[in-house]
């Protein structure tokens, strides 16, 4: 049975798609590009009490240790997690050896409406690389590389170091899709 998780027994609190998108959006106005990175430090943040929660959500239900599940598992899991705090539905998998990749076409950060010209979860990034670099044991960077707020049918975030995603990055500025600028490392 899936245990009911109680936000205030979490240090979390509810806000709004709505209050959030608000938020991403003023500061971007008054802060220009700047935001995007203070809104993504305030996701890193929050991530090691959600990673917490995740972990005594899965003890709540008779589950191991969050690093001990098999991916599948793992997958359906954090799907379920993510879903009950509001956030929505994802899927993990391997994009290469280098790179994982978060799928979800859900996601309460993302604004379908917000007809954006660039990805714009940026507190879910932040969140992401906190919440599985803990799980992986190292640092992680996330790089979101699809945006439902931009038209996309699916939000898609990069999990790996930060030199992996630097590389993508830098790979997708010369006109290389991530796809093949992750397989390039292998």
């Amino acid at each position: 049975m899936i245990q009911h998780i109680e936000l205030s027994d979490n240090e979390l609190v509810a806000v709004s798609r709505t209050a959030l998108a608000a938020l991403r959006q003023a500061l971007l106005r008054e802060a220009g590009p700047a935001a995007s990175s203070c809104i993504q430090e305030a996701g890193y943040a929050g991530g090691d009490v959600v990673f917490e929660c995740f972990r005594d959500w899965l003890r709540a239900q008779g589950k191991a240790n969050p690093e001990e599940l098999e991916m599948s598992e793992f997958t359906h899991r954090a799907s379920l997690f993510f879903k009950e705090l509001g956030w929505g539905t994802l899927t993990v998998s391997a994009l290469s050896d280098a790179v994982a990749m978060v799928e979800t076409a859900d996601w309460g950060e993302a604004d379908p409406q917000a007809a954006l010209d660039h990805p714009a979860c940026h507190f879910t990034t932040g969140m992401f690389a906190d919440f599985f670099g803990r799980l992986s044991g190292a640092p992680l960077a996330v790089l979101e590389v699809e945006c439902r707020s931009m038209g996309a049918p699916r939000c898609r975030f990069l999990l790996g170091s930060s030199e992996v995603l630097q590389h993508i990055f830098q790979e997708m500025e010369r006109g290389t899709s991530y796809q093949d600028a992750a397989r390039q490392l292998a």
